[in-house]
Parts: C-alpha cells; sequence; structure tokens
C-alpha cells in the first residue's frame, strides 16, 4: 500500500539548517500535493529567572515586559518564516497554498511538535538534525530523538550537514 500524504507538519527550531530542511518538506507537499504546517516552540521562561526578575523589577512590571517580549519575539519568527516561504515558493505557482498555516508555540519544542501533529491530523513530520555526540543524546536527549520515541507518524530527519549555513532567514 502507498502511503497518503495530504499533511506535512515542518518542525523548525529556527537555525540555519532551517532553509536547507524546509526545502525536503516544500519537495515532499509538492510530489503528494500536501499541505504544509509549520510549527515552531519555544520554552516557557524558567521558574528561577522569573522569581529573579521579580526580586528586581516586581511580579506586575516583570509580567508586561515579559508578555510584551513574547508577542515582540512570536511575531518576529512569523515574519522570518513568512520570508522562507516566500523565497522558497517563488518559483512555484501553487507555493503559498501549500503552506497551509505557521504557528509558534509556547511550548516546549517536542511538546509542541507532537500537539500540532495530533491537532492538524498529520501524515509525516519533517525535522532537521544536528550531529550530536553519543554522551549528549544519551545525558540530555534531543527534541528530534524524543519525537521520534513519541511520534505516531513517520518522521522524516534531515541530516543537516555539518557548518551549514545559509543567509537571509
Amino acid at each position: 500500500m502507498i502511503p497518503k500524504i495530504e499533511n506535512i507538519l515542518y518542525a523548525t527550531g529556527m537555525g540555519s539548517g532551517t532553509p536547507y530542511v524546509f526545502r525536503y518538506a516544500l519537495s515532499l507537499a509538492k510530489k503528494y500535493d500536501a499541505k504544509i504546517h509549520i510549527i515552531h516552540g519555544h520554552e516557557p521562561l524558567a521558574s528561577s529567572a522569573q522569581s529573579m526578575a521579580n526580586l528586581y523589577m516586581g511580579s506586575e512590571t516583570v509580567s508586561d515586559v515579559f508578555d510584551q517580549a513574547v508577542i515582540a519575539a512570536e511575531k518576529s519568527i512569523v515574519q522570518r518564516l513568512e520570508r522562507l516561504c516566500t523565497k522558497e515558493i517563488s518559483a512555484d505557482p501553487n507555493g503559498r497554498e501549500r503552506v497551509a498555516s505557521i504557528t509558534v508555540a509556547k511550548l516546549p519544542p517536542k511538546q509542541a511538535i507532537l500537539e500540532e501533529a495530533e491537532k492538524r491530523n498529520v501524515d509525516l513530520i519533517v525535522m532537521g538534525s544536528h550531529r550530536h555526540s553519543v554522551l549528549a543524546d544519551a545525558m540530555l536527549g534531543t527534541t528530534t530523538l524524543k519525537v521520534l520515541h513519541r511520534s505516531t507518524v513517520p518522521v522524516l530527519v534531515v541530516r543537516i550537514p555539518d557548518g551549514y549555513k545559509e543567509e537571509g532567514l
């Protein structure tokens, strides 16, 4: 049986390999006439950092400052992803229609990816991975490994070449 791929979740950490990995999601979307949903998850502020900020600025001020900073950061991330989409799909007449959604979630990346995959009923998750040492993977774990172990749908892990860097995102 040939798998039917209609919805692809492209997970990005906004690193230097973002365009490289996005091209794989885009290539698959073209091949299968599928929709791409983009997700970026970011960790909420650690409680220790929140406590320290409260100590110096007061909880109301800290709350306002951090809320505004998060809104600005999320807006910037969406704009960067929109620019990436525009650049990469410019030669495809149906390109913009392929990107169905861009979501920035205030969740740890693994949780954001898995929840978005379920919410969007995706058929495939596409994400990148840098080379890590065995010790780092064993002790800390990576978002990619966590998603691989917990996902209920196939995950395409795109190896980002060592030293890869692309300008313009």
